[in-house]
């Protein structure tokens, strides 16, 4: 219990809005198994509604597994999150090279033309270390993630391309609270029951 009681008293004073190329990273005792450990970066946020991807969990599944055109490419698949699992998404870091990309941050963009990414991977023009393809997102109505940030289930700070595309995703949850730096390094170490404490 005085592990609970240590990260509220660290979070006051936090509160922050969430804005678009945010990165949401989970308090570390949420409990939600969709989301335990997980961060998020927030590629949207909206009055009426906000969305993004989980950068930190794998899907069971490879690209060529999941579209049968590309068997020539067995890429991982990251799971967004628990809205439409049906869907493909992607995020990058070549808007030249991929026409009708979003922007989320200075150096980070959201889907584009997905044939001319494939084509453009085929050929060798994408490091496939700056491409993230995820299956489904994670969505709030409006203002379900600003009530949930009030509740402490979110921590926010900026994102950067290096937590974005880390190569290993078990250590992303940790990295972007180094990133927080200061005191929120001590919840690395956290365990995820504040009874074990």
């Amino acid at each position: 219990m005085a592990l609970r009681i240590q990260w509220q008293i660290l979070i006051l004073g936090t509160m922050e809005l969430p804005s678009t190329g945010k990165l949401l990273i989970a308090e570390p005792f949420l409990k939600d198994p969709n989301f335990m450990r997980t961060v998020i970066l927030l590629c949207e946020h909206q009055e009426q509604g906000s969305f993004g991807f989980v950068l930190n969990r794998s899907f069971d599944t490879t690209l060529d597994q999941l579209v049968p055109d590309l068997s020539d490419l067995t890429l991982p698949v990251l799971y967004g999150g628990p809205v439409q699992t049906d869907t493909l998404h992607f995020l990058h870091q070549y808007p030249d090279e991929i026409p009708g990309s979003f922007k989320v941050t200075d150096d980070v963009y959201w889907g584009g033309d997905f044939n001319l990414a494939i084509e453009q991977i085929r050929k060798g023009k994408l490091d496939t270390g700056r491409i993230r393809f995820f299956i489904g997102y994670s969505g709030w109505t409006g203002g379900q993630l600003n009530d949930e940030i009030k509740e402490k289930s979110w921590l926010m700070t900026s994102s950067t391309s290096n937590i974005i595309f880390h190569r290993n995703l078990k250590e992303i949850w940790k990295e972007s609270l180094k990133h927080l730096g200061g005191d929120y390094e001590i919840m690395i170490n956290f365990p995820t029951d504040p009874q074990l404490n």
